[in-house]
């Protein structure tokens, strides 16, 4: 069949609306109408660094749609089901019976390549591969090719368009603070950079009762967000002569027990590491630093771990019906962070999230 799709041709080039062929399903395989798909910054940094051998591409991992065809082979999805898409595992590996599913053997194989393990690939124009199956996916359009492991079913009634960022962007700042430190009323977290994930993070930390949230972005508009959700702001561009560091220290009592860092500036990192109490941990989520710069002093003298995360941890089956359930709660109240755009709107939407207008673009059809 034929559908439209958010397609670059090549590295760094724009977004294009154009027609190209789709497979039918394979036995494995779900094919999804999509309603909606966040824009999420990954997007962005590989559609720019990925080698020109791999376009045409489709981008989009953060989709969400109805189910139209499901392959002979695949379990527990029906058509005209609703369903969420993350990024795709093998659930048979070391690290996936482990509950590891985000460090799964064949994750790059699964999520990156742009292709199926054959080889071949979803999409087609004019004859020609386009290279698509990003985190399985490639929901930048109007249908995708998903797969069990990474469609999430959700109740009818919720508005995917809302839900589309708990498949990427929202499971990995939320997933970081439930899944990896569980912080208490004793403990504090410093998120430095307070975009879709750094925000996500800290209405996380606020539900796990963690006793002091720092927020640290130069955006006068995220350090308002994070404010509303309970964090204290910091903008490194007012201090004068004091340190982020040093404030950052004051504000938790001699260092912060957690730190997050979304920008991947080398420079941040080493601010995030510095801010950190004894034995502390700082997580790094930013996509796009080659190598970071670390004071090693400090680290040798204080038992700090720096580490990274993969979608903080998650396992989508699991982490995102756990956010569902703590919105219904009101525990986890990310929905004024989505602004949504029709996909003819796709440039306008990279714009605003790039200036900070808005926090988390969703695009729909």
């Amino acid at each position: 069949m034929k559908t439209t799709v958010a397609i670059v041709n090549e590295p760094g080039q724009p977004f294009l609306l154009e027609e190209v062929e789709i497979d039918e399903p394979r036995a494995d395989e779900v094919l999804v109408r999509i309603v909606a798909t966040g824009l999420c910054h990954t997007d962005l940094s590989l559609r720019d660094t990925l080698p020109a051998e791999m376009f045409p591409r489709v981008f989009g991992h953060e989709g969400a749609g109805v189910v139209e065809q499901v392959g002979a082979d695949v379990t527990g999805i029906t058509v005209g089901d609703h369903v969420l898409m993350s990024f795709r595992s093998c659930r048979e590996c070391a690290k996936c019976a482990e509950g590891l599913v985000g460090y799964c053997d064949q994750s790059m194989m699964f999520n990156y390549m742009g292709f199926r393990m054959d080889g071949s690939t979803t999409h087609h124009r004019d004859g020609n591969p386009v290279y698509a199956s990003f985190f399985g996916q490639s929901s930048m359009a109007q249908h995708a090719i998903a797969y069990a492991d990474n469609c999430v079913v959700v109740d009818k009634s919720l508005d995917l368009a809302t839900l589309a960022p708990y498949g990427c962007g929202f499971q990995t700042g939320a997933g970081t603070v439930l899944n990896i430190f569980e912080p208490g009323p004793d403990d504090s977290l410093v998120v430095f950079g307070c975009g879709a994930v750094g925000l996500a993070a800290i209405v996380a930390a606020k539900a796990s009762g963690c006793g002091t949230i720092v927020a640290v972005d130069l955006m006068a508009s995220r350090l308002e967000v994070a404010e509303k959700y309970g964090a204290v702001a910091v903008d490194p561009g007012a201090l004068g002569e004091q340190s982020v560091v040093d404030k950052v220290k004051e504000l938790t009592g001699g260092g912060a027990s957690y730190a997050i860092d979304t920008t991947a500036i080398s420079a941040v990192v080493k601010q995030a590491q510095q801010s950190l109490a004894m034995r502390g941990t700082l997580v790094a989520l930013g996509l796009g630093a080659e190598e970071y710069a670390i004071d090693a002093i400090d680290l040798l003298q204080s038992g700090k771990v720096i580490r990274s995360s993969v979608e903080g941890e998650s396992d989508p089956q699991e982490m995102i019906p756990r956010l569902i359930a703590m919105r219904a709660a009101g525990d986890f109240d990310v929905d004024d962070l989505v602004t949504t755009y029709s996909f003819d709107q796709i440039q306008q939407a990279i714009d605003d999230v790039t200036s900070g207008a808005v926090v988390k673009p969703v695009l729909v059809w």
